[in-house]
């Protein structure tokens, strides 16, 4: 099992950069992606970016391409998201997902069975 813990979410001016982190505990040494998601309330769950263990293998949503980095610290069992150039749209709830077994769809919400509890972007 695995447990996700996001932070790092804030009120910023557009424009303006945040950097989220994702701590995972339990057994992170079987993880095999991690992604980054978010939600506005009434719409779906939006795949924003993903990265494999390996740290090599990155996806991102058309969206947000150019603007968010995604990278991951296995010795932290930490995933971060950069995002800079933020505009109103980026205001959601993002969350981050993990997964052991193999993800075909890195941006895909059910690719992932371990959620964290979100953390709060407001442009």
């Amino acid at each position: 099992d695995v447990q996700l813990v996001e932070s790092g979410g804030e009120s910023v001016q557009a424009g303006g950069s945040l950097r989220l982190s994702c701590v995972a505990s339990g057994a992170t040494q079987d993880i095999g992606c991690m992604g980054w998601f978010r939600q506005v309330p009434g719409l779906e769950r939006e795949g924003v970016a993903a990265i494999f263990s390996g740290g090599t293998r990155t996806y991102y949503a058309d969206s947000v391409k150019g603007r968010f980095t995604i990278s991951r610290d296995n010795g932290e069992n930490t995933v971060y998201l950069q995002m800079n150039s933020l505009k109103p749209e980026d205001t959601a709830m993002y969350y981050c997902a993990a997964e052991f077994r193999m993800v075909r769809r890195p941006l895909g919400e059910y690719e992932y069975n371990y959620w964290g509890q979100g953390t709060q972007v407001t442009v």
